[in-house]
């Protein structure tokens, strides 16, 4: 399946301002996903390292459906430090090529006063359309 790119104002960088799903996809909405290990807690670490196991664990979710990450068609991504995630775009930008490829979301960033987890450094949440004949549940 794929989502049609919705850019009225030009190509943006590290995102896109829309994505329009096809006829007959099933949306998904995953919960907003952090660090945390196989047993729901999160530990101490860097910010670039929480990235790539909450953007590992929204994946997994998205797999689970019988999507892909290019079946992502929105993201927010909630931080705790918006100056920590300015320091970290280039490590963040090899993260996101390694786990999400070219594939761009509609995105938005948000700085927050404190999540839910005590270790946690950020959360994200997304949103999936997978493709109707996708071999997840029913």
């Amino acid at each position: 399946m794929s989502l049609d790119i919705i850019n009225p104002r030009g190509q943006p960088k590290g995102w896109n301002d829309g994505l329009l799903a096809p006829a007959g996809g099933r949306t998904l909405f995953v919960a907003g996903q952090t660090a945390s290990d196989a047993t729901g807690k999160v530990h101490p670490a860097d910010f670039v390292t929480q990235f790539k196991l909450a953007l590992t664990n929204s994946l997994a979710v998205v797999r689970a459906a019988g999507g892909q990450p290019s079946d992502i068609a929105r993201m927010t991504v909630y931080v705790l430090d918006m100056e920590g995630y300015r320091e970290a775009r280039r490590a963040l930008g090899m993260v996101w090529k390694e786990l999400m490829g070219r594939h761009y979301p509609a995105m938005a960033l948000v700085q927050v006063s404190a999540l839910l987890d005590e270790h946690a450094l950020l959360e994200m949440e997304t949103t999936a359309v997978i493709p109707a004949q996708a071999g997840g549940p029913a």
